[in-house]
This record gives C-alpha cells, sequence and structure tokens, in this order.
C-alpha cells in the first residue's frame, strides 16, 4: 500500500524550537520527525513513499533523495501554490497516481504504531475511509468522532460500538458531555472517495479552487454514507506542534514510551473500578449529575497516562439489570466521565462494562441482564477482555478498587498486585505506590 505523508507545514506554532526548516524535519532526540515516521512505516512493511511538499520542500530532498539509503521508495508531489490538506490528493488521482486505496499522514506526528491492523480493519469493513482515532489529554480543543452504537444482539449480550462514523465534531461545534474519541490525523482512504467528492465538490475558496480541506470538504461531507470507520487505537500518536508537546514527547522517546506502546508489543495496564475509586461513591449512579471526581482522580489517571501503563476502567453496572438505566444513558454517564477527565489533561484508554447481576425481584429488571456471566466481577473476564483486545501481560499489570470483589477481580485475572482503596488511601496514593511519586 501506498503512503502519502503531507510535508509542507511550516511550523509556526513551534517557531522557538525551529524556524529554518521544515516543521516536519525538526529534530526530536537528534533524529528529524519525518525521519521517525518513516521508519515506523518501513517496520510494517510499508515502504512506497510520496512526500507532499511545499514551504522549504528542497530541504526534505536533499535530505531523503529516492529514499534508497532509507530501506524506502521515495516519490515526490511539490506544491507551487497552497492545495489545503487534500488538494494534492486530487491532482494526483487526475494523474492516475492513486489507483489503490492508501495510507495518509501528517507530517509533523510522533507516531509508533501497528499499521498492519489498521490495514486489516479498513480491509474487514470495506470502508471508504479508515480513520485512526485516539483519546487524547486535551479532547476540549480536538476533532472528535462519534460513532454508531447498536443495541445488543443477543439475550444478555453488550451494544455493539460498530465503529461507524456517524458524527464529526469539529473544534468549534458545541458539546457537553463527550466520549474522549480524537480524530488523530492518519486515514486509509479509497479513491472512490475521492471519486465522490469531486462530483459533489463546491470550493470554499473560489479565488483558489484547488485548495480542498480533508476533514471539511471530504471526511465529515461523506459521513452519511455509511462507510467512515473510526479505528480506537492507544498507542503512541502526538502532534508535537507547540513547545510543550514538543519537550514532552522528547522525554517520552527517551524513556521509551513511544515505541512501548506499539500494540505490536506487550502491553501493561492499570485496572480501575469506577464507583467509589475514580468517582465519588454515590451509590447507583442513574444520572451524569449525580457523577463526580473522587479527589486526586485526574492527577491520578494523568500520572498513568505519563508513565507507560493504560488507564483502562472495568466497571460493574447492575444498573441495567436492574432496569435503573438504559444502555444509553449508561453511556451518557460514562461520557461525563471522560469529559471531566480530559478537563483535567488525562484520559482512559478503554471502558468496559458488565451489565449483568443474578439477584432478582427488582421492579422493571431486565431479565434478559439476568445471567451468571463471565464478566461480572469478582470473575475476570473484564480484564481478560482487555487483555486480548491490547495485547496487555495481565502479570504485570495491577487493578485497583474499593471492594473485595474488585480485589479478587485481579487476582483471579492473574495481575501483579491488587490495591484496596479506603478511608486512608485514594486512587493517587494507590498509583503512586505502583508507579512512584
Amino acid at each position: 500500500m501506498k503512503t502519502i505523508i503531507m510535508a509542507g507545514g511550516k511550523g509556526t506554532r513551534i517557531a522557538s524550537v525551529a524556524s529554518d526548516i521544515p516543521k516536519p524535519m525538526i529534530r526530536i532526540c537528534d533524529k528529524p520527525i519525518l525521519l521517525r515516521q518513516i521508519e515506523c512505516l518501513k517496520k510494517s512493511g510499508l515502504t512506497d513513499i510520496t512526500l507532499v511538499i511545499g514551504h522549504l520542500g528542497h530541504v526534505i530532498k536533499e535530505y531523503f533523495k529516492d529514499g534508497k539509503d532509507f530501506g524506502v521508495k521515495i516519490s515526490y508531489f511539490e506544491e507551487t501554490t497552497p492545495l489545503g490538506t487534500a488538494g494534492a490528493l486530487f491532482k494526483m488521482m487526475e494523474k492516475n497516481e492513486l489507483n489503490d486505496d492508501f495510507l495518509l499522514m501528517c507530517g509533523d506526528t510522533i507516531l509508533d504504531i501497528d499499521f498492519n491492523r489498521i490495514i486489516s480493519f479498513h480491509k474487514q469493513k470495506n470502508s471508504l475511509a479508515t480513520l485512526v482515532s485516539h483519546p487524547n489529554s486535551h479532547p476540549y480543543d480536538s476533532s472528535l468522532l462519534v460513532t454508531e452504537i447498536l443495541p445488543p444482539k443477543i439475550k444478555g449480550g453488550l451494544p455493539e460500538d460498530t465503529k461507524k462514523v456517524i458524527m464529526w465534531m469539529n473544534k468549534e461545534d458545541e458539546r457537553k458531555w463527550y466520549k474522549n474519541r480524537v480524530n488523530a490525523g492518519i486515514e486509509v482512504i479509497s479513491p472512490k472517495l475521492l471519486e465522490i467528492t469531486k462530483k459533489n465538490f463546491v470550493p470554499r475558496h473560489p479565488e483558489n479552487p484547488d485548495k480542498i480541506d480533508l476533514d471539511r470538504d471530504v471526511l465529515k461531507p461523506n459521513v452519511g454514507t455509511g462507510r467512515i470507520f473510526a479505528y480506537d487505537t492507544p498507542e503512541y500518536i502526538k502532534d508535537m506542534g507547540t513547545p510543550d508537546r514538543f519537550y514532552q514527547t522528547e522525554k517520552d522517546i527517551i524513556n521509551k514510551t513511544v515505541e512501548n506502546r506499539n500494540l505490536s508489543k506487550k502491553q501493561k495496564a492499570i485496572f480501575l473500578d469506577r464507583d467509589g475509586t475514580l468517582t465519588k461513591d454515590v451509590g447507583f449512579v442513574r444520572s451524569p449529575e449525580q457523577l463526580e471526581l473522587a479527589e486526586g482522580a485526574g492527577d491520578a489517571i494523568r500520572k498513568i497516562n505519563n508513565s507507560g501503563y493504560l488507564a483502562i476502567l472495568v466497571t460493574n453496572q447492575p444498573v441495567i439489570a436492574r432496569g435503573d438505566i438504559t444502555f444509553e444513558e449508561l453511556e451518557e454517564i460514562n461520557r461525563k466521565l471522560e469529559t471531566l477527565l480530559g478537563k483535567d489533561g488525562a484520559y482512559l484508554d478503554a471502558i468496559y462494562f458488565c451489565p449483568h447481576h443474578t439477584d432478582k425481584g427488582f421492579e422493571g429488571e431486565r431479565i434478559e441482564y439476568k445471567c451468571n456471566c463471565e464478566c461480572r466481577k469478582p470473575k475476570p473476564g473484564m480484564i481478560l477482555n482487555a487483555a486480548k483486545d491490547f495485547n496487555i501481560d495481565i502479570t504485570k499489570s495491577f487493578m485497583i478498587g474499593d471492594s473485595k470483589a474488585d480485589i479478587e477481580c485481579g487476582t483471579n485475572a492473574g495481575v501483579s498486585k491488587s490495591i484496596l482503596i479506603d478511608e486512608n488511601k485514594n486512587i493517587l496514593d494507590a498509583v503512586s505506590e505502583i508507579i512512584g511519586n
């Protein structure tokens, strides 16, 4: 599969770090960002690369040439006038240079991901575009993706997140509670999507009709096709376009957080209970208004995010089986949780919940969820499912909770250690016990 890297950025926000070279050529830990991307692509067998260049593009050409010295094949598309984030794609299509699905990415992103997983997902979904999504520490000023949630197909089952994108939320769009699913700026795209767009395209820049924005002109308008999907990953993807993010990324490279997050490698996680651990214990939570973060929760999750561990929520939610709330209402409650954490610069890598309960006799209960399942704590099902999804080494992972069931769940799963929250120890204390101060 061909890879196209948009490498024409000027880097105005990061001028204090480097201002005399193209943004993708800024060195981080003595290696250009663009070279780090190419090395990552090469690990996944992606060696056919086109660099779209503009501002100071000759610097990139002189460094990489035809790519032979780096074990890849590099060609160039040079913009003589700014074409936006997608204009070059349409020019390349007109020249019959894009006849097959291709990988597209920005040249200013530090990443280390398993591209083969993304490509496999794209083919499985028969997608017009697969958008890589991930949680980040600033979802409030990021473009967010909303995907389709279908009701359970079988008795006792869970709702299915089909990963089909049904809504695109730009930074300026009004939002209240939202899932931290950020568009990461990495896509696998079918030329068919460009053809569909071209038929209906109305230039937003009459003075430069060839200037096309990928998000606003290509992806967002075609969400209605039902063939645009989100591929979620906790792997390391960071736009280092500001000095603060640059220096944080530098630290992450040095301590190997970047490379170790690649899902081809075994991960380690801190599994967390919700009620009474991550949030204040108010009994059964039946509405977003009842949910509040526990003391130290934002700091604790941010500490996990910066440590190399995944932060994964595993929570029993018998309120579903009891008939107290619907799946949709639980989703809204968890969206508030993610929103509050995001405002604290923290995020969860995944949320797993069990809606089942064995006790019967509640008014309005849902009999189809009254069962002896494998996911309700103290059984280890949620942890085992997360381990499968994210290639987690459970023996190097931890469980934090406020009940005997939480501790037994960790033990039954085989985690390294389970830590109990009580009146003398909050979530930040527990995380510090694992990671250190």
